[in-house]
């Protein structure tokens, strides 16, 4: 008997369907000398401090840093969990050999490595199962090039890597800033504990990890620049010559009275044209998505979160539409070229005139389409050519963007004609640009809606002579700096892809993506967990940090903790480790390393007394002045200074030097009995107020928070978490069933059997809180013409049925008894 395990019911079922294995039991299907059962995600995890000691459930810091010699797993906690890993064990022992098909990639690897490890089968015979789409063919494609198991052994190495590096970083570091920092709630102000005191109050959970602590920073770091701005004004000289606008081929001016003096010289002179230079340019047609560009696309054109579009990819994925979406490559591989066209032939009826417009017989299969060796684990998401059965709102718009994104790879180049004309009035110069569509190419399938022309090189220019001249009527046009862009889930996805750097080159782009924060599958959940904590906010598009946020990215004074560089340095090393190319063992010395360093340099006073520090715009040493402290670069014109006191109270010696060094106070200022503040000193040179939490900002119905102004304000409160990151959906979305003093709290239903994560009630169903990241656990509130009240659901997600119940009646109009029971997550009668 050979034993298949998918990562989820529905592959089990597209897996079994294809190899006939047709009858059902519980937890599995089996036929055909197979038996097809499923993981519900994260089944298995590792266990928590205090399964190791007892000791550890209480936190303290003397138990700190924390970092086991060998980690040891457990099943997840909740009881559809403990179930079907039961099943799964059993049939595990059982089997003659076993075949992995969890999704293919480090998370899928990991979920089967830690299953068959727990269920302590590692001595079985065990295969591969690579899939990229769930197609029949797909299918039958890799159980034809099925590999032996311990071809994967570096993956399974780089992926228990990431988990246990996540966990010990995550623990150490939540535990530690948790103790130190933690509120005593109300309105007393949070200060640091001594090393080995006994903290008994509840309060703040100050959750930090690998990722989303330097994911918050930079949320924190941008806002805090916007905050900080100062706009200042300019004056830019252009002239209107034949309808069009030509600019002045100089800087801008900083004086309005020197921009009106170029002004009045040039009205004195006609406007010669110099030169009439014109020349031809292609613009490449789009890549094929990865799952970072289809979320940014997504979130850029209809401000669809990237958490949903992934939800929506994967649904499409599961229906067979699409290729697998949580990839990180934009390119096919040569053996696929064979296939396209026949994609193509499929996808007719879905875009007929589009399609029709590409000869299939040689389609132009360029190295931005083909290159195996930008393909590692999955190649980019395209449509299979299955047909969607329906298309609703978001899935409808992720699927179309798909299939137009895929004909637009093979369609041809945009070709364009750029016209510069240079021209003069007397002696000042000016120039104007013009771009001019002659081959529309793949833009056709992007047509834009029409826009009013502005004065840069959209506009259309009429036919200059060399040598023309005429009057022109100059002008001054004032204008004023601009503060950067607030993150929005499109740039936040292009920072974490770029390890922080904000990039438009694509071939540095790619380089960079080698060092992203986290990987595709991860991002979504990693935003998502920072928006479920209270630490950033959705207003719109826009992703702003809260001042829970801002607190915690302000008390962390390990900078690598923070740090997007060292995190993408992580990324890379476990990439090699998955190549082969790095021991493991070697990268989890660094972390532990790294982890000690988290809890040491809390302890340490690392302020420097013998200087003041560096100046915040220049980085020049700052000097002592005979009232403030100012740069010693004053001379080359760095005017920052530091006044010695803030809102009339004076600042000392010490919080100078925290300011210059550290960014911000350790302690909090207290002015006019309002509520705390730390104060920091943004790389501006400005300084900013950050509140200190009441300490009830994580509780139901607790304050609502404080709002720097011009902010929406919201009541929305963050459910308390874990005390350790949880990169994965599954884990994440526990994090929210354990309050800060690690207690279980409950929804008024239940917990869903296939994540536990909290079953909410909406208008027509009572559903899993997680339906957005594809858990399906769905219970009609009308079935069979019955309705279904809250408590017959709560009674079916705590016991696994209902009572008998009367009142049914079928599609014949019969009425009819029966139990409701659930099965794998759907509701099914019991007669």
């Amino acid at each position: 008997m050979k034993v298949i395990l998918a990562e989820k019911p529905s592959v089990a079922r597209d897996l079994a369907s294809f190899l006939k294995a047709s009858s059902r039991r519980d937890g599995y299907l089996e036929g055909g000398g197979y038996q097809v059962t499923w993981a519900f995600g994260h089944l298995v995890e590792l266990v928590e401090p205090g399964d190791y000691d007892p000791a550890l459930k209480r936190w303290t810091l003397d138990s700190l840093p924390f970092i086991p010699d060998n980690f040891e797993l457990r099943v997840r906690g909740d009881d559809g969990a403990k179930k079907q890993f039961a099943i799964i064990k059993r049939l595990f022992r059982a089997a003659d050999s076993i075949i992995c098909a969890t999704d293919a990639g480090r998370e899928g690897e990991l979920i089967f490595r830690y299953i068959l490890t727990l269920a302590r089968c590692g001595d079985k015979p065990a295969q591969r199962l690579w899939l990229s789409s769930l197609t029949p063919s797909a299918i039958g494609a890799a159980f034809r090039s099925i590999r032996p198991l311990a071809d994967y052994d570096d993956l399974y190495a780089a992926a228990k890597c990431r988990s246990q590096a996540d966990w010990v970083v995550g623990l150490n570091a939540t535990r530690n800033y948790t103790v130190r920092y933690r509120s005593k709630g109300g309105s007393d102000i949070a200060s640091p504990s001594r090393k080995g005191s006994k903290q008994t109050k509840q309060g703040l959970l100050w959750s930090l990890g690998r990722v989303q602590t330097p994911v918050l920073a930079m949320i924190v770091r941008r806002d805090d620049e916007i905050r900080t701005f100062r706009p200042e004004p300019f004056f830019e000289l252009s002239t209107k010559y034949r309808e069009t606008i030509f600019r002045f081929t100089g800087d801008r001016f900083q004086q309005q009275s020197e921009a009106d003096a170029l002004m009045k010289q040039a009205e004195k002179n006609p406007l010669q044209i110099k030169k009439v230079n014109r020349r031809a340019e292609k613009s490449l047609p789009p890549q094929l998505y990865d799952l970072t560009e289809l979320q940014r696309d997504m979130n850029r054109r209809y401000g669809i979160s990237a958490a949903d579009t992934l939800a929506a990819a994967q649904s499409l994925y599961e229906a067979k539409c699409i290729t697998y979406p949580r990839t990180d490559s934009r390119y096919l591989t040569r053996d696929m070229r064979k296939d396209i066209p026949g994609v193509f032939q499929k996808l007719s009826h879905f875009k007929p005139q589009e399609i029709s417009r590409l000869d299939l017989s040689s389609l132009r299969f360029s190295s931005r389409i083909i290159n195996d060796a930008k393909v590692a684990d999955h190649h980019a998401i395209i449509p299979t050519g299955a047909s969607p059965s329906s298309l609703h709102d978001r899935t409808g718009k992720v699927y179309e963007a798909i299939v137009t994104r895929f004909i637009a790879a093979f369609y041809p180049d945009c070709e364009k004609e750029l016209t510069v004309v240079d021209a003069a009035a007397g002696k000042v110069p000016f120039r104007a640009r013009g771009v001019r569509v002659v081959v529309a190419g793949w833009t056709a399938l992007y047509p834009r809606k029409p826009k009013r022309e502005e004065s840069g090189e959209q506009q259309t220019l009429p036919a200059f002579e060399l040598g023309e001249r005429g009057p022109h009527e100059p002008f001054v046009k004032a204008g004023e700096t601009s503060p950067p862009k607030h993150f929005t889930e499109n740039t936040l996805l292009g920072a974490m892809d770029t390890a922080g750097k904000l990039v438009d080159e694509e071939e540095l782009r790619e380089a960079l993506k080698e060092k992203g924060l986290g990987t595709p599958a991860t991002r979504a959940a990693t935003i998502e967990t920072l928006l479920r904590r209270n630490y950033i906010e959705r207003a719109k598009k826009n992703l702003l940090a809260t001042d829970l946020g801002r607190y915690l990215v302000a008390i962390v004074r390990d900078r690598n903790l923070t740090s997007p560089e060292l995190t993408g340095e992580w990324e890379a090393k476990l990439k090699q480790i998955e190549a082969g190319r790095l021991s493991a063992d070697l990268f989890m010395q660094e972390i532990a390393e790294y982890t000690r360093e988290i809890v040491q340099s809390s302890d340490a006073d690392s302020l420097d007394h013998e200087v003041y520090g560096p100046c915040p715009r220049c980085g020049q040493p700052i000097i002592a002045g005979k009232r403030a402290f100012g740069c010693s670069g004053w001379k080359a014109g760095c005017d920052f200074v530091l006044e010695p006191s803030y809102r009339g109270q004076d600042l000392s010696m010490r919080q100078i030097r925290e300011l210059l060094q550290f960014g911000v106070t350790r302690n909090p200022l207290e002015v006019n009995v309002q509520q705390p503040f730390l104060l920091g000193l943004a790389t501006s040179g400005t300084l900013m107020e950050i509140p200190v939490p009441q300490g009830n900002e994580q509780s139901q119905g607790g304050a609502r928070k404080k709002k720097p102004a011009k902010r929406k304000a919201s009541s929305k409160s963050a459910p308390a978490n874990r005390d350790r990151a949880q990169p994965s959906s599954a884990k994440a979305s526990n994090a929210g069933k354990v309050s800060a003093s690690g207690a279980k709290s409950s929804s008024d239903l239940g917990d869903c059997p296939l994540c536990g994560s909290p079953v909410t009630e909406t208008p027509k169903a009572y559903s899993c809180s997680r339906w957005r990241d594809g858990c399906s656990l769905t219970i009609w509130k009308t079935i069979a013409g019955k309705r279904i009240t809250a408590s017959m659901a709560r009674k079916l997600l705590r016991d696994g049925e209902t009572a008998k119940l009367k009142g049914f009646r079928s599609k014949a109009g019969k009425r009819f008894d029966a139990k409701l029971k659930l099965a794998a997550g759907k509701v099914e009668f019991e007669f």
